[in-house]
């Protein structure tokens, strides 16, 4: 008798026991070291995707080199590789040796292990403020040197790293019909604004103050064609009135009224739980399409 109760006891705990926990995308996605042997093509979101047969940016080209090359984020859609080409290009121009490219995407895209919430589909790359010297660093100076900010501790002004040879690359850039948007410092947006010439600030529309964005401005290209998986930026209210260059009020509340909040919150506004976000997700998260990107050899 105390067989059979102990038998049923051990029956019912493990009925119990929790399930074990699915695995979790970005560990999924951040153990692939190449990319899958697919056509290239954009699936899903910027923050919730993943890219098949993504090309790898060279370390080093013409106009640019790849920093950070033990992250191996240096991949993208093949029309993200083409655009960095051609913004080395014109910063050449611009009287810089060429840039220097932060974070991309990994090989399948997906989402981090660390970092971005967003490059997870081969469209977004993140450009070094730090006006590149020479573009012969060897891959162990790729991992010590850091970028620069260019604004003040305070978040609300530029520093001396900003010229205008910055506001003319993102000027470059924001121009390209392939650009979906650029993500900078709220401080840097407030003197693009100031800086620009008053008869032609229609590209700063793309511009968009984000914090975390004083070291590197975020390029984020719009879904290219045959990427029939691929979603779109939701437009603003701005872009839905095709109008306005974000030289307005609601930038100035970003740069004083949200930034204040963020250096000094509220002491009697109660925790709050940590938002579910993309190193939480599990393939079920995922467009269906990830998982044969995933599996792909």
């Amino acid at each position: 008798m105390i067989i059979r109760i102990t038998g049923l006891f051990g029956l019912c705990l493990a009925l119990a026991a929790p399930v074990a926990a699915e695995p979790l995308a970005n560990q999924l996605f951040g153990a692939r070291r190449q990319a899958s042997a697919q056509p290239p093509e954009a699936i899903g979101s910027y923050a919730k995707g993943c890219g098949a047969g993504m090309v790898q940016l060279p370390e080093t080209g013409p106009g640019w080199q790849a920093m950070r090359l033990s992250r191996n984020r240096n991949w993208g859609q093949p029309e993200l590789i083409a655009f960095i080409a051609d913004l080395g290009a014109a910063a050449q121009r611009l009287g810089w040796a060429g840039i220097y490219v932060g974070d991309m995407s990994q090989p399948r895209g997906g989402p981090m292990t660390s970092g971005h919430a967003s490059h997870q589909i081969g469209l977004d790359a993140d450009i070094w403020m730090l006006p590149p010297r020479r573009l012969t660093l060897n891959r162990a100076e790729r991992e010590a040197i850091s970028s620069v900010s260019v604004r003040t501790e305070d978040q609300t002004r530029i520093n001396g790293n900003w010229t205008p040879a910055h506001q003319r690359l993102m000027q470059a850039a924001a121009s390209d019909p392939r650009v979906e948007r650029i993500f900078v410092a709220a401080a840097v947006k407030v003197a693009m604004c100031q800086g620009a010439r008053r008869a032609d600030k229609r590209w700063l529309q793309k511009i968009r103050p984000l914090y975390g964005h004083n070291t590197h401005f975020h390029v984020r290209l719009k879904c290219p064609r045959g990427s029939r998986h691929c979603q779109t930026q939701t437009p603003t209210v701005a872009e839905l009135s095709k109008g306005g260059d974000g030289c307005d009020e609601t930038l100035n509340w970003w740069v004083t009224t949200y930034l204040d909040e963020l250096r000094n919150p509220p002491k009697d506004r109660p925790a709050q739980p940590r938002p579910r976000g993309p190193r939480d997700y599990t393939m079920a998260d995922l467009p269906a399409r990830c998982a044969a990107v995933l599996a792909s050899d």
